[in-house]
């Protein structure tokens, strides 16, 4: 199953930076606002995924180990 999760995300260079030269002020503050939107999401992913790691180790765990 995790196999066809990384099957289905994009490749990390799949970002492609906008060409901004022509953008206003306005759109240029809105474009960050949404960069910075999907890094929370990004980060929240990360930290969803930690926990779950964390919960699964420790539920493994050896007792006394």
């Amino acid at each position: 199953m995790m196999f066809e999760e990384e099957e289905k995300r994009p490749a990390a260079t799949a970002f492609r930076p906008a060409a901004l030269a022509d953008w206003s002020e306005e759109a240029l503050r809105d474009y960050i606002a949404a960069l910075r939107t999907e890094i929370g999401r990004a980060e929240a992913a990360i930290a969803a995924r930690g926990a779950q790691r964390a919960a699964a180790e420790a539920f493994f765990r050896k007792p006394g180990a």
